[in-house]
């Protein structure tokens, strides 16, 4: 991108920065819980309606979401995505009140850009990420389907940014047995102990994990397993997680755990049955285009870039990743190697190392939001990049 350009985006991003430091720190300030964002979203869509965004609120059925549009005429379509949920006793401690505020710099930086490009911008809400995840609802609901690129960034500690965060798929569920209850010591041969089989379960997972991929997780607890020690408990429940690397082998794990449970209900003479504990987050579909492209970007402003770490976690970005070409790169805040969902993250969100971070997060986005809306070349590719690794990870 030729240096004119380049300075007129750091121009855009100047002009808008004291509005988003000043949301940033008022998210901080006032945190709202996961779904509950009533007035962290309307202080956010105020903020777009008046430079000029039109805007959905609420949007998709989510009290809290919204869609802001810029409409500059016939192009490709861009979504910017924006969270804001807080985490309970720890505030913002996953930095959402500063990289949200970062995509609302962008999408205000880009509509300051408008000269510069043909298409539309989406500034997108997505509330309830530390929980369940509007974008996985609002993906299935085509909300990314037409997006040439979906993007945001995410906050970091450590010093150290990453034009991407790779993610693996996520399944919940509540596992139920029921059996017979009947007095432990007096008849117990009367009892079908749901205890013994929701154990048994584990066992027989347990028993699989040798032949486990790398990328296979799965955990669980036993949230009910009786009322009292003397009698043959009749009902007890078992809430399971399980990760994988593509959505193909969340499929393949999802028969390993049917095959278990049921094994392990007929052993006992129990029945069994199960449901989703929460949404399904899909794993990331990573563009290595976009990635590249983004490493060059923030190598450009300055930042230390390191190569993509393994994935630790799941995100309902991912879920967009299957619809449309996604990328979430992770800007570092701090130089401290604080976690995420920690105290000390939050602080660091209100220091200028993190407002300083969010300029250039934004340059970033800006940038490459511009590259993708200007080159046709560019988007092709990213487009064709997109559909193979997609259809890889669903085994197509």
């Amino acid at each position: 991108m030729g240096q004119e350009i380049t300075g007129l985006v750091k121009d855009a991003v100047k002009k808008h920065f004291p509005e988003a430091k000043a949301l940033s720190d008022d998210l901080a300030a006032h945190p709202e819980l996961s779904d509950q964002e009533f007035e962290s979203s309307k202080k956010i869509v105020d903020i777009l309606k008046k430079s000029g965004y039109q805007v959905e609120y609420p949007y998709l059925g989510y009290a809290t979401a919204f869609r802001a549009l810029l409409d500059n005429g016939e192009g490709p379509n861009i979504a910017i995505m924006v969270e804001y949920d807080a985490l309970p006793d720890i505030g913002h401690g996953c930095g959402h009140n500063l990289h949200g505020s970062l995509s609302v710099l962008t999408g205000l930086a880009l509509l300051e850009l408008k000269n510069c490009f043909k298409g539309k911008i989406y500034v997108i809400g997505t509330p309830g990420e530390e929980v369940d995840g509007a974008k996985v609802g609002m993906s299935e609901k085509g909300a990314f389907d037409d997006m040439a690129v979906a993007m945001m960034m995410h906050s970091v500690g450590g010093g150290v940014s990453q034009p991407d965060m790779d993610a693996l798929s996520l399944r919940c569920y509540d596992v139920e047995f029921s059996g017979r209850s009947a007095h432990a010591a007096a008849a117990p041969w009367e009892g079908r102990s749901a205890l013994a089989a929701a154990r048994k379960f584990l066992d027989l997972v347990d028993a699989r994990r040798e032949c486990f991929t790398p990328d296979i997780r799965f955990n669980g607890i036993i949230s009910e397993g009786g009322k009292a020690p003397n009698i043959i408990p009749s009902y007890a429940k078992i809430r399971v997680e399980f990760r994988t690397a593509s959505m193909a082998k969340l499929k393949n794990v999802d028969d390993m755990f049917v095959k278990c449970a049921k094994a392990a209900a007929m052993a006992l003479d129990c029945e069994v049955s199960w449901h989703h504990g929460s949404s399904d987050f899909a794993d990331m579909v990573r563009i290595r285009s976009l990635e590249d492209e983004m490493t060059a970007i923030l190598k450009n402003l300055g930042e230390t870039v390191s190569e993509v770490t393994p994935p630790l976690g799941s995100t309902d970005v991912g879920n967009v990743s299957y619809r449309c070409p996604a990328i979430q790169p992770l800007i570092a805040i701090t130089k401290e190697p604080f976690a995420l969902h920690t105290v000390e993250l939050a602080a660091a969100t209100l220091k200028p190392p993190a407002h300083e971070a969010m300029t250039r997060g934004a340059e970033a986005l800006v940038t490459l939001a511009l590259k993708v809306l200007n080159d046709a070349d560019f988007r092709g590719k990213v487009h064709n990049e997109f559909v193979k690794c997609r259809d890889l990870k669903l085994g197509v």
